[in-house]
């Protein structure tokens, strides 16, 4: 069975994906003031750039954002001044705005409204041609919208997409209502994006199981799947973080390794560079087969299907590319470019795989949902000045407090000793009050110690009272 577990901590939410126990997935979502993906918001042309066909919108943030100076937006002869409505299709980055589209499109389970064109249109995928001819009878077209009916609506009743296209129409008339009416700039729609997206892409004919632990996030989840039958939603109120209680927790801190060993003994090293990730195979202690052809095939295919897996797990996007052992066989690529697709099916939509190049290179394009697991639990090292990563703090007080959370609960426990490495000392010092809180340790005695070498942290319960005379130097005193 599928599990679906959603965390939510103040900014921050979480979703780690289980199958048949095993995490398969995990999606980050932080909460700013800067634009996500998806999004929709009511902007103004700030100003058009002919030489680099580029057009700069005002969308209501610090960061204006840019769109493509397409002949269509030619021909209808936009200009400065002009209200659009648009789309987020990438996040802003550095001193560089989010990238937009005039192609706003709203996505639910069966079908997706698109504001650009009209009429009815299927997926690629869709096969049934019954069930077209049906919907095609059935659905009416969205006035000013083009509906595109995915995969999943074959497998559901005709009344149950006539409902969703009637919400779906619903929202796209209020979405026109504020661009039309209202006078500030800004977002008009986006709020519950990446649970609105894992549940419409995860929860399908097979049984799934969904804990949340926040009543908010339960309750949109209870009504978007209000229609489902083989879905069982638990709402999680144990003290401890969702994460932590089923050692998700545990899974994530192993990822920050850079090497994954093969079956087969061979490995995958995945490393980051500013433009792309780059992914290296590895025969290694591989050596089962007496033919080399056949233990390079091998090791292709089995990091193929790893890759497929990391990819998701830590949620790389942007450019990856995999350099797989020399294959001189035609008939190999094949194989192994079958079982990189296949590992990657529970994508859906979201990447791109480009065929082998003349260097045994494989490249895929992977749009962005959320972050990386290296973009929410590391920062660069100012030891090292980038060359290597730490722990957020932010992070590392989340797993403190995990650690306090559990001793307390569990056995009644109200002062700890600490020793963080000595590269957060500055940050901790500067605002002592918001680590406390955030370790969840203001009404408790909290010693902490600053040492070179340690791995992060470590929490060490004090039950004794010579313990704490031992270390009564390092107690944190707030004045």
């Amino acid at each position: 069975m599928r599990e679906i577990f959603i965390e939510r901590r103040e900014k921050k939410l979480r979703i780690g994906i289980k199958n048949k126990g095993i995490l398969e997935e995990c999606i980050v979502d932080e909460e700013s003031n800067g634009p996500s993906i998806g999004e929709i918001y009511k902007g103004r042309v700030k100003n058009i750039i002919p030489a680099t066909n580029s057009i700069f919108v005002d969308i209501g943030l610090e960061k204006e954002g840019y769109l493509y100076y397409s002949n269509e937006l030619k021909s209808k002869g936009i200009k400065k001044g002009d209200e659009i409505l648009v789309e987020i299709l990438k996040e802003p980055l550095n001193e560089k705005g989010a990238k937009l589209t005039t192609k706003v499109g709203i996505p639910s389970k069966y079908m997706v409204l698109e504001s650009t064109e009209s009429g009815i249109e299927f997926s690629k995928r869709f096969k049934d041609e019954v069930k077209k001819e049906l919907i095609l009878a059935e659905l009416k077209e969205v006035k000013g919208g083009k509906l595109i009916i995915r995969t999943e609506a074959a497998n559901v009743s005709i009344e149950e997409l006539k409902h969703e296209r009637k919400l779906l129409e619903k929202e796209y008339e209020e979405i026109n209502r504020r661009m039309n009416y209202s006078t500030k700039l800004g977002k008009l729609y986006g709020d519950n994006l990446a649970i609105n997206k894992i549940l419409r892409d995860k929860v399908g004919i097979e049984p799934v199981k969904i804990i949340v632990d926040n009543k908010g996030d339960f309750d949109f989840v209870e009504d978007y799947l209000k229609e489902e039958e083989n879905v069982k939603l638990e709402l999680f109120d144990d003290s401890k973080r969702l994460f932590d209680y089923y050692d998700i927790e545990k899974e994530l801190l192993k990822l920050r390794h850079n090497k994954v060993v093969l079956p087969c003994g061979g490995s995958i090293v995945i490393d980051r560079t500013e433009a792309m990730y780059v992914i290296d195979v590895n025969t290694g202690k591989n050596i089962k087969e007496r033919s080399f052809e056949k233990t390079i095939l091998d090791t292709n295919i089995e990091a193929a299907r790893e890759i497929g897996k990391q990819i998701l797990l830590r949620n790389l996007s942007g450019i990856i590319v995999i350099d797989f052992i020399d294959l001189r066989d035609k008939s190999h690529k094949s194989i192994v470019m079958k079982e990189l697709k296949e590992a990657l099916k529970e994508d859906g939509g979201n990447h791109k795989i480009f065929p082998f190049t003349e260097l045994n290179l494989v490249q895929i394009s992977r749009k962005r949902v959320g972050k990386s697991i290296y973009e929410y639990m590391e920062e660069q090292c100012p030891l090292c000045l980038g060359s290597g990563a730490l722990l957020k703090l932010s992070y590392l007080e989340g797993l403190i407090n995990n650690e306090i959370t559990r001793y307390h609960n569990e056995n009644g426990i109200n002062d700890f000793f600490i020793e963080v490495d000595e590269t957060y000392k500055d940050n901790i010092r500067e605002d002592i009050v918001s680590f406390l809180n955030n370790i969840d340790g203001l009404d408790k005695e909290i010693y902490i110690n600053y040492v070179s070498g340690i791995e992060g942290y470590r929490v060490e319960p004090l039950i004794f009272k010579n313990q704490k005379k031992n270390i009564e130097q390092y107690l944190i005193k707030i004045e």
